[in-house]
């Protein structure tokens, strides 16, 4: 479609709309994305052109001319018309930045294509006899031809200037009675899409976190489950060691009355041991003296030994009982934790579908 000797100068992406030819008011949307239009310089012929080509048709083949203007009638959307193509341009930008962009490169491509004309009317002047004509003589200006190498130079006559200015006032007219709101709505039309497939996105996300938050919710309710049910073991557990309690109890009380026993039998002994020099004399006193001293040695080193026992057995009930104590506290923390952490999952649940 275009030749080798065009080069692009500038390039943009942009939604590519033309007036509707029925109505003259609406837009109608050259392709559903966005497409690449350019800015094309023809050094041979030294004429500028705007070109957007949706797979092999090409969308935009517009040469700009220093009467064009282009025109930006929102902050993301611009248009110009074309009277050679019988058709008025829109382009829907994604940022005013880029919109901007085009415009700038459109008033540089439109300044240069008034410069070639000049220069190309000066060099037509001054090449062509038929020129050097009296003053009284009017004829119509010379317009060299752009639509393509080896066309012959066309002149138009005052009838077609009129055409041409009949044209303009009809594009003018065309595009003030245009709805610049419908405009508007065309250009923010992409916009919404853009935003509509961010929102999609979002909430596609949110969705899976919802899941994955319940799937999180569910774990932590059986693992509190399994927390309330050893709560409710170590409960048990606390109630038999509540009668462990009155064990000890019992066993305090025992270890009092062993410990005063063996202080009133220690008595005896030395009160015995007093009285064994007396009692020498009696031979007969003195063996079954002996014989009780030792019946009453032999309880006392039974009686430590329950004595022993019993303190052993105490320090073992009294070290199990802080070991479960511990226990319960730490389950009990855990407790508290897990359910400060389903409080916060419920709360977010509950924002979630508010939103």
């Amino acid at each position: 479609l275009f030749c080798c000797r065009e080069q692009p100068i500038f390039s943009t992406r942009a939604h590519v709309f033309q007036i509707d030819p029925a109505t003259k008011r609406n837009w109608i949307p050259a392709s559903k994305h966005a497409l690449t239009v350019s800015y094309f310089y023809d050094a041979t012929r030294n004429v500028y052109r705007i070109i957007s080509v949706g797979g092999t048709k090409a969308i935009i083949n517009s040469t700009i001319t220093p009467n064009m203007t282009f025109t930006k009638t929102s902050q993301k959307f611009g248009q110009w018309a074309d009277s050679r193509a019988n058709t008025v341009y829109g382009l829907g930008f994604a940022s005013e930045q880029h919109l901007s962009q085009f415009a700038e490169k459109f008033q540089e491509v439109k300044e240069a294509a008034r410069l070639a004309r000049e220069k190309s009317q000066d060099k037509t002047e001054l090449t062509n006899p038929a020129l050097n004509i009296t003053s009284h003589q009017v004829l119509p200006s010379p317009i060299i031809s752009s639509n393509g190498p080896g066309e012959d130079k066309l002149f138009r006559s005052q009838s077609a200037d009129v055409e041409i200015t009949t044209e303009k006032e009809r594009l003018k007219k065309m595009l003030s009675e245009g709805s610049v709101s419908e405009v508007q709505w065309e250009a923010e039309f992409f916009s919404l899409q853009d935003n509509n497939n961010k929102l999609v996105a979002a909430l596609h996300e949110a969705n899976a976190n919802v899941d994955q938050w319940k799937k999180q919710l569910a774990a932590y309710q059986e693992e509190t489950e399994t927390l309330r049910q050893r709560v409710a073991e170590l409960e048990s557990q606390g109630a038999h060691d509540s009668s462990s309690e009155n064990n000890k109890e019992d066993l305090s009380q025992t270890l009092e009355e062993l410990e005063l026993l063996i202080k009133t039998k220690d008595e005896e002994i030395q009160m015995l041991k007093s009285q064994k020099c007396s009692r020498w004399e009696a031979e007969g006193e003195r063996e079954e003296t002996l014989q009780k001293l030792q019946e009453l040695e032999t309880r006392n080193a039974e009686l430590e030994r329950r004595l022993h026992l019993a303190e052993q057995t105490l320090a073992e009930t009294l070290a199990e009982r802080e070991k479960m104590q511990s226990e319960v506290t730490k389950v009990a923390e855990i407790m508290d934790v897990k359910i400060f952490e389903l409080s916060e999952i419920r709360q977010g649940l509950a924002k979630l579908a508010e939103s």
